[in-house]
């Protein structure tokens, strides 16, 4: 597992120095890291994350969202209205709930079709595992560099340390 100070290390080290995003129990450990060291600004809204993110970006910051995938629905249109077409990119933390089908019946959905919903997107996504934690975060800081656009980190739960087990 992950430690969560270790993982906002490495998201600053190649280059995030803005954070927002929604409250969710699997990116709870890294919420609280990033609003220990006061760099977590909440959003009420997913949307809303991922259009601070563009304003960040255009003033001069390298913004990463935080969201479940439940708020990737949510988030959908400003990121193809906005992100994409005007090239305002952003690093996608979305935790992956409902994956195999563990988890509450409202997440089962999306945690079957996400990675399905990102391609169709067009949305670069890739998923965090602690052995290949280093290559996934120098594919997000390569991708992010050269095309642009949102990329998205997908986060299984016990991959990255959570507030509570």
């Amino acid at each position: 597992m992950i430690e969560s100070d270790d993982f906002v290390r490495a998201l600053q080290e190649i280059g995030f120095n803005f954070f927002t995003g929604v409250p969710d129990s699997i990116l709870g450990g890294i919420i609280a890291t990033l609003m220990e060291q006061r760099l977590y600004t909440p959003a009420v809204r997913e949307d809303e994350a991922v259009a601070m993110a563009a304003g960040a970006y255009m003033a001069g910051k390298v913004p990463a969202v935080l969201m479940q995938n439940s708020g990737l629905g949510t988030s959908l249109n400003t990121l193809l209205s906005l992100n994409l077409i005007y090239r305002q990119p952003c690093l996608l933390l979305i935790s992956w709930r409902g994956f195999q089908g563990k988890d509450a019946p409202e997440h089962l959905v999306m945690g079957q079709t996400m990675t399905q919903l990102l391609d169709t997107v067009r949305i670069p996504h890739r998923t965090l595992s602690e052995p290949t934690a280093v290559e996934d975060l120098n594919w997000v800081a390569e991708t992010f560099t050269k095309q642009r656009i949102p990329v998205a980190l997908l986060i299984k739960k016990g991959v990255v340390k959570a507030l509570q087990p």
